[in-house]
């Protein structure tokens, strides 16, 4: 597997194969990598970018060698070529080739919402060492997908809507910020403005967004994840994926570690930064 690997520490990209029907096709993805310690990848939502997780990497990276990426098709990485889906069965041989590419062997990981999902599917491969999955997508019944799925429609059409000026002035004040992320965020007026216009881009710019969330429409996970770490945690203020989700994950995954974050919501990062990062290195032990 050819791997190509950019010469920038902050922020990097690196290209790798992946097998489709049509051959191998060429995949580009942009990640950022601190630390040292046992390899973390950390995976975000649907419609964010690696940026997400800044608020925890700092301590994760004390005791880890993170990774942090853009999904094909978000952030900054480009999106997937013709030949490739956005579903399960391509995004996650796509997340162990670049593992490969990045020479790392098993890492753990953690994601969140989308991510979380993703982060399952690679424990239930055994591509993976641990997995700490943060309000992970999946566990809904078909009226909470169609109510989550409506909701992240109407936040993208928004942010597709709202020129740049009118993002970067609501961005201001803490009212605006909460109007603009309320959904994902318990502590929306928490968050910087800067912080806000990027995610708010990032979510307009998601190439990826509409395939990821039409393949989305049948994902279930019914499986279980044996033989390795696997924490399951919740915010209690999650408006997005309601927690009453949590519970059926726990059931689908017995041993599975199910942990409550209270005053968080559906990206918790951001509301706890100190809880989440406990969370994720004790499943990473």
């Amino acid at each position: 597997m050819a791997a190509r690997v950019a010469e920038v520490a902050e922020a990097a990209e690196v290209s790798f194969s992946v097998e489709s029907h049509r051959g191998p096709r060429p995949v580009t993805v942009s990640y950022q990598r601190s630390g040292t310690g046992a390899p973390l990848l950390l995976l975000h939502g649907i419609g964010h970018h690696r940026q997400a997780w800044d608020p925890v990497i700092g301590i994760l990276a004390a005791e880890r060698d993170v990774i942090a990426v853009d999904l094909p098709g978000f952030g900054v990485s480009p999106a997937l070529p013709d030949g490739l889906t956005y579903d399960l069965s391509t995004v996650v041989p796509a997340l162990h080739a670049l593992c490969g590419a990045l020479g790392v062997e098993r890492p753990h990981v953690a994601g969140n919402s989308l991510g979380g999902l993703l982060a399952l599917e690679l424990g239930r491969e055994k591509l993976v060492r641990s997995v700490t999955a943060l309000s992970p997508a999946g566990f809904w019944s078909e009226a909470e997908r169609r109510y989550a799925f409506t909701t992240l429609r109407a936040m993208h059409g928004i942010a597709r809507s709202m020129p740049l000026p009118m993002v970067e002035r609501l961005s201001r004040s803490a009212v605006g910020r909460t109007a603009l992320t309320s959904t994902i965020y318990a502590h929306p007026g928490h968050r910087s403005p800067d912080a806000v216009v990027a995610e708010t881009l990032a979510l307009r710019n998601a190439t990826g967004f509409h395939e990821t969330l039409a393949a989305g429409r049948s994902v279930r996970f019914r499986a279980d994840v044996p033989g390795l770490p696997v924490t399951i945690a919740w915010g209690t203020q999650d408006r997005l994926l309601l927690r009453r989700q949590g519970v059926r994950a726990k059931h689908a995954i017995p041993g599975a570690r199910l942990v409550r974050l209270p005053g968080c919501g559906h990206v918790p990062m951001h509301d706890d930064p100190a809880l989440v990062a406990r969370v994720v290195l004790d499943t990473s032990r």
